[in-house]
């Protein structure tokens, strides 16, 4: 293989059990603990054109640096725009869009501002929608997440659930992907450039944590009882995670991690699991030079994926619709540096070729998500909400 060739490493993941024919669904806790084989596949990526009857089709032209996106149950769509707007847009009137009132303060500053946005799965009978934002004081930044109500087309109630301690100088790797999960809500927070302290259990920095839905912390959390130790974290050793989904059939989580020149990760969440930043990285300092004590170390945990150069990682999805030709059953992982979409083939016991999509629009993709249509939607090029049309 040329040495300029884009290498990826796939360690494949073994399912913990044999489903019976009456099986009614897995548990999520036992789904988050399943154990791994590691097995290597030459993954080097192939470039796929779109098919003739796939093309994009710009919804919205003109946000602010979109950064997160959900959809109402009654198919409208919710975008947050770094500087702390939210626009609600409506299918029914030609994508229109319009600003949602009440939104909480945020700090635009470097990779901070209103991040990530969830709309609860009970939506209907609750009006909860999750937000997670970059916050100041004195100088310092951190992140936040609250959750309000959304009534029409204002916010209200508004609710702090959590905010990173401790809080630092530096405006990057704030993380901020949010998910809700049979009750719990899990965010991912970056290492906010302090890089040793992902390794440290009394800082939220390089974390995912998990709390319950009214921002309480569950009482199984793997650190709650241990001396000096963040409650709320369920992983560590994290870099600066950017995307979380759950896995289709077996409910595990999985997060994306923004690598730093090179290093960008898959990684299945498992409680209490370390992660690895910056002890271990498939990635090298901006420029070069080594960064910790190599790839492997015993007791931290391997990706399941990585690249090498980075693709900037962002938002993931998984896709398991029939839609689009010979697309289902895949992990989509949104490039920002490499101005695609990576499509990663789920196969029996864990992840087969990566194939990556769009290559021909260059632009950068933040976040990629499948509508309530079963189509899939993109925020790219800073500006715009894409979706894959089929022409029949």
């Amino acid at each position: 293989m040329n040495e300029n060739a884009q290498h990826l490493t796939i360690f494949v993941l073994l399912l913990a059990f044999a489903l019976s024919s009456g099986c009614q669904g897995i548990d999520a806790e036992t789904a988050y603990d399943i154990p791994d084989r590691e097995g290597l596949l030459d993954g080097s990526a192939s470039v796929e054109a779109l098919p003739a009857q796939v093309q994009p089709e710009t919804l919205v032209a003109n946000l602010q640096e979109p950064w997160g996106f959900d959809f109402l149950p009654d198919g409208k769509i919710l975008i947050t725009e770094k500087s702390g707007s939210i626009q609600l847009i409506a299918p029914s009137l030609d994508f229109q869009a319009t600003e949602v009132s009440g939104a909480p303060t945020v700090a635009l500053a470097g990779q901070g501002g209103l991040l990530d946005v969830l709309v609860h799965p009970d939506f209907e009978r609750n009006q909860w929608i999750y937000l997670s934002y970059v916050i100041e004081e004195n100088g310092l930044y951190t992140t936040r997440v609250s959750r309000v109500r959304l009534v029409e087309n204002s916010l209200v109630d508004r609710q702090v659930l959590f905010t990173a301690a401790p809080m630092f100088k530096e405006r990057r790797h704030f993380g901020s992907r949010l998910l809700l999960d049979n009750g719990y809500l899990f965010i991912t927070v970056g290492d906010r450039g302090n890089r040793h302290l992902a390794q440290d259990l009394s800082a939220h920095n390089g974390k995912v944590l998990r709390l319950l839905q009214d921002g309480s912390t569950p009482a199984d959390n793997p650190f709650v009882e241990q001396h000096q130790a963040r409650a709320e974290i369920f992983s560590y050793g994290h870099r600066n995670p950017q995307g979380i989904a759950k896995h289709p059939s077996n409910g595990s989580i999985w997060i994306s991690e923004h690598g730093p020149q090179g290093g960008d990760e898959i990684n299945i969440l498992k409680a209490g699991k370390n992660y690895g930043w910056p002890r271990i990285t498939y990635g090298e300092e901006y420029g070069g030079g080594k960064i910790g004590e190599g790839t492997h170390l015993d007791g931290l945990r391997q990706p399941l994926v990585h690249w090498v150069p980075s693709i900037g990682t962002g938002g993931i999805t998984f896709y398991t619709g029939d839609l689009y030709p010979h697309w289902g059953d895949s992990l989509l992982v949104a490039g920002l540096r490499s101005a695609n979409v990576s499509r990663l083939e789920l196969v029996e016991d864990g992840l087969g070729k990566e194939t990556r999509l769009l290559v021909n629009l260059k632009m950068r993709i933040r976040d990629v998500q499948v509508g309530p249509d079963g189509m899939l939607y993109l925020l790219a090029d800073g500006s715009k909400l894409l979706r894959l049309e089929l022409e029949h």
